[in-house]
């Protein structure tokens, strides 16, 4: 079956940098875009950024541009989203999201990990 299993989460000061990991499997890998999606507690889900099967194309929310970068290793098969100059907006839960489509169609969106909870706070 589909697992997508989110990793590297955790309390850390605003400014500070984490990398997320998203390991894969069940599913041919480099056949499918990824997603990362978030949800701040008490808020509704926020896509976050998308990279094609072969990374050649890649989308960033406007709230994240600049200061996130999303990855994959395929011979790995997981994906990756090195966040950086992390604020206490950036709190929630992230969860990696295996897509149809590149970019922020939920409806693309078919199999979610259970999310990794990141925590920006003083």
């Amino acid at each position: 079956e589909v697992q997508l299993v989110e990793s590297g989460g955790g309390l850390i000061q605003p400014g500070g940098s984490l990398r997320l990991s998203c390991a894969a499997s069940g599913f041919i890998f480099d056949d499918y875009a990824m997603s990362w999606v978030r949800q701040a507690p008490g808020k509704g889900l926020e896509w976050v950024a998308s990279m094609s099967w072969n990374g050649n194309s890649f989308y960033y929310a406007e709230s994240v541009k600049g200061r996130f970068t999303i990855s994959r290793d395929n011979a790995k098969n997981t994906l990756y989203l090195q966040m950086r100059d992390l604020k206490s907006e950036d709190t929630a839960v992230y969860y990696c999201a295996k897509a149809n489509e590149v970019g922020p169609y939920y409806y693309a969106m078919d199999y979610w990990g259970k999310g990794t909870l990141v925590a920006a706070s003083s």
